[in-house]
């Protein structure tokens, strides 16, 4: 079983995290199952976040028991230490712990340090102080952030996207980190759904040793899948896995919305985070579930778009999310009308 050292945490986990984000959409009890299941098969390092409504609640209620024995990531994206504060004890009381193992903040348009004028780098080292936490931790979309936050010394562990369409600066990060002894955690290692093959996404990470790549797992076959891995991981020896990877770089590299949902919420209701990706969606799974009346309707809103220009102004990826959604509902009118067969 492949393992990875989260730099100068010392935490050592398997390759397999648990993303606990889509356990929001599952019942307690699924949620439940799920969990355990992945306890059982030594999983042992679970993210979570104070922003994925009753997911930690859900965490807490399936490993209490196990608490010693398992790792607990969590995050605030309060930006007052007012904020920081509530956040910490109302995650401390879902997940029926007294301390977290990284504590993190989520997504910060800035690298929050000493003296800024914030005070939450400072209510962090409070928090470690008294024993709420072992470890600072700071996930982030924007590369210039995360360099910054890497550079300073200052923070444990960093989680970024990190995929096999990375480009030549996310590789650079993942080196930089690995050079400062921060631990890299790895979200959206498919992509937010856009990558299909978890074989071929679990080779790709496993070149790098300083990695730990969280999977949200929803559904309890995606749950078996990387727990098969564990003992039979897939490899890029296997040409057919590069063949995967070599055409999805080709098809998806460069101006595509990685769904993060941080230009959410629309003022007039668009779902941006689906419809600016709606041309890969209908591609890279069954067409059908995208085409039903409310998919349709979902898509028409985009012709309510008032070029506000707020979404792609909160892109950490920089793209001209307008755009991108009439590109997309250009070529799903396209498919509706049977000009482009898909």
């Amino acid at each position: 079983m492949s393992t990875v050292t989260l730099g100068r945490t010392g935490i050592v986990s398997n390759k397999n995290a648990f993303g606990a984000l889509p356990i929001q959409r599952v019942s307690p009890d699924y949620a439940g199952k799920l969990l355990r299941k992945a306890y059982d098969a030594g999983i042992t390092f679970f993210d979570t976040a104070r922003s994925y409504s009753d997911s930690e609640e859900k965490m807490g209620l399936a490993l209490a028991d196990v608490r010693d024995k398992i790792v607990i990531a969590t995050k605030t994206p309060s930006t007052t230490v007012e904020g920081f504060w509530k956040d910490l004890e109302t995650s401390l009381r879902l997940l029926k712990t007294d301390y977290i193992d990284i504590y993190q903040f989520h997504n910060p348009s800035f690298c929050p340090k000493p003296g800024d004028g914030t005070g939450l780098y400072e209510a962090m080292l409070e928090a470690k102080a008294q024993g709420k936490i072992r470890f600072i931790g700071l996930t982030n979309h924007r590369i210039h952030v995360a360099q910054e936050a890497v550079e300073s010394g200052l923070y444990d562990t960093l989680q970024f996207p990190f995929c096999y369409l990375a480009t030549d600066k996310d590789i650079a990060l993942v080196n930089l980190c690995k050079e400062k002894n921060v631990g890299f955690i790895c979200m959206k290692g498919l992509s937010g759904g856009l990558i299909t093959n978890s074989a071929a996404a679990y080779a790709w990470q496993a070149q790098f040793d300083n990695t730990l790549p969280i999977w949200g797992v929803q559904r309890e076959n995606e749950l078996d899948e990387f727990i098969s891995y564990m003992e039979n991981p897939p490899s890029m020896d296997d040409p057919a896995i590069k063949a995967v990877i070599d055409k999805d770089r080709k098809e998806l590299i460069g101006n595509f919305c990685r769904a993060c949902g941080y230009c959410m919420p629309c003022p007039v209701g668009i779902t941006i985070n689906q419809c600016a990706r709606m041309s890969q969606l209908i591609r890279r799974s069954p067409s059908a579930n995208w085409l039903t009346p409310e998919s349709q309707a979902m898509m028409m809103k985009v012709e309510d778009c008032l070029e506000c220009g707020q979404c792609k102004s909160k892109c950490p990826y920089g793209l001209d999310t307008p755009t991108l959604l009439k590109q997309n509902l250009t070529d799903y009118k396209d498919i509706l009308s049977g000009k482009t067969v898909i």
